[in-house]
């Protein structure tokens, strides 16, 4: 019995340290991506300019480009990016289902939809309202869908909650594109279809900020229930844990990260999937060490997609949504086919 307890503790003690290890790898490629998203773009801006102008004041129009342009623009990706990942993991956790995304379920063309409401009828809405109907959308969305594909003693049903959770999104992205043909207001909202960071500002890093932090806070707080109900609904229940309450809780958390990103960036799809298979792959099922790792890899994932964007056809910007889901087809359509064999 000695024996297998310290093999177990050897165990934690190596997945702890190899999770130390892609924390401090992704932080130094984030740190990298961010200075490289500052200096980099249609106007090329040395090093020693972007360190001048945040460490002392330097007049000048680079200086104000990096102060109020690039820097809240490299923040608000690795934010974006981050609670995308973040949530991902949550949704795939409490569904165990490995192709749940929020994208694929729906939650952000939710949050579009609402988003084109209220550019349709709400003139000079700001950054804050833009966020209380991107919750709102997200909210509707979000548990429609959970609802949808819940089975009332088995938990949710992982190949309903897809099916769902695709059609349901298909016809939010419709009715929003029909109200911005009726409304013109097209061209403005192919960004939030499109995703892009085109228009962050400081005042959106903030909100992403408060968001973020009472979203990870939670996320965090839960993610050894998170563990226990990947396991299984059988095994869960048996170790007491009220199956319902931490869906309950982790659609919650999905909603508010997912709908704070969107109400940002756009629907930006496939960050949400292709993080949380790479970092389980890394540091295995618990989500203890997945979730801190998904905020670290996620934000680098989007800042370096951010950057690609805005350097692949300049002086144009590439929709980020269009080079995330350039990496995340492939990676969906590998994981259906695995479960597929699975069955």
């Amino acid at each position: 019995m000695n024996d297998i307890r310290a093999m177990d503790n050897k165990k934690g003690m190596t997945r702890k340290g190899i999770t130390s290890l892609v924390i401090i790898v992704s932080l130094i490629i984030l740190v990298t991506g961010i200075a490289l998203s500052i200096s980099l773009g249609a106007k090329q801006i040395s090093l020693s300019t972007v360190f001048g102008s945040i460490f002392y004041e330097k007049e000048g129009i680079n200086s104000q480009i990096v102060r109020d342009i690039r820097i809240p623009r490299a923040i608000a990706a690795a934010q974006v990016g981050a609670l995308l990942a973040v949530s991902g993991a949550i949704i795939q956790g409490i569904t165990r289902n490995p192709i749940a995304e929020p994208s694929i379920l729906g939650i952000t063309q939710g949050a579009t939809f609402t988003i084109a409401v209220a550019l349709a009828t709400q003139k000079g809405i700001g950054s804050a309202g833009l966020m209380i109907f991107a919750f709102v959308g997200a909210s509707i969305s979000g548990f429609l869908v959970y609802f949808i594909s819940s089975r009332s003693i088995k938990g949710v049903d992982p190949v309903k909650l897809a099916l769902a959770g695709i059609a349901l999104g298909t016809l939010l992205i419709s009715l929003a594109t029909a109200i911005a043909m009726y409304y013109n207001l097209s061209q403005q909202l192919s960004f939030w279809i499109s995703g892009g960071l085109t228009t962050a500002k400081w005042s959106g890093v903030k909100l992403l900020f408060i968001a973020g932090t009472i979203g990870m806070i939670a996320s965090i707080a839960i993610s050894p229930q998170i563990t226990i109900l990947s396991l299984g609904e059988e095994i869960a229940v048996s170790l007491g844990l009220k199956t319902n309450l931490i869906r309950f809780l982790g659609i919650i958390i999905v909603i508010l990260l997912s709908g704070s990103a969107v109400s940002v960036a756009g629907n930006i799809s496939f960050v949400g999937l292709i993080v949380p298979q790479i970092v389980r792959g890394l540091v295995g099922t618990d989500y203890r060490y997945i979730i801190p790792c998904s905020v670290v890899a996620g934000a680098a994932l989007l800042v370096y997609s951010d950057i690609i964007a805005r350097m692949i056809n300049q002086p144009y910007e590439t929709p980020i949504g269009s080079l995330t889901a350039l990496l995340g087809v492939p990676i969906f359509i590998y994981l259906v086919r695995r479960e597929n064999r699975g069955l």
